[in-house]
C-alpha cells in the first residue's frame, strides 16, 4: 500500500470501541478490501485477542474499517470491531 492513511475524527473515536490505529492500518494494507455502501470500501481482519471486554472474556477480534480511497490518501470513515468467544478465531497450524 504506497498511499497513507488518515484518520476522520470519528475513526479516532471509535477505536475506543477495542482497536488501535496499528491494527486499523494491518487491516488496510493486509486484509482484502471489498466494496461497502455509498461508494466505500471494506475489510475485515482477525487479531488474537486474550482478555476481557465489558466483562467477558474473548480468544480474538475481528477489526473492520471502513473507508474511502481518494488519490493521496486512504481515508478512514469508521471503525468496528468484534469481539470473538472462545474458538471464533480460525485455528492456525
Amino acid at each position: 500500500m504506497g498511499k497513507p492513511i488518515r484518520f476522520t475524527h470519528h475513526a479516532c473515536l471509535r477505536l475506543a470501541r477495542g482497536t488501535s490505529l496499528e491494527e486499523v492500518i494491518r487491516a488496510i494494507q493486509e486484509a482484502p478490501w471489498r466494496p461497502a455502501a455509498r461508494g466505500r470500501w471494506e475489510c475485515l481482519l482477525e487479531v488474537p485477542f486474550q482478555g476481557e471486554w465489558n466483562g467477558k472474556r474473548y480468544t480474538g477480534k475481528q477489526v473492520r474499517p471502513v473507508f474511502v480511497e481518494e488519490e493521496g490518501a486512504v481515508v478512514v470513515i469508521t471503525v468496528y470491531v468484534y469481539f470473538l468467544p472462545r474458538g471464533g478465531l480460525k485455528e492456525e497450524g
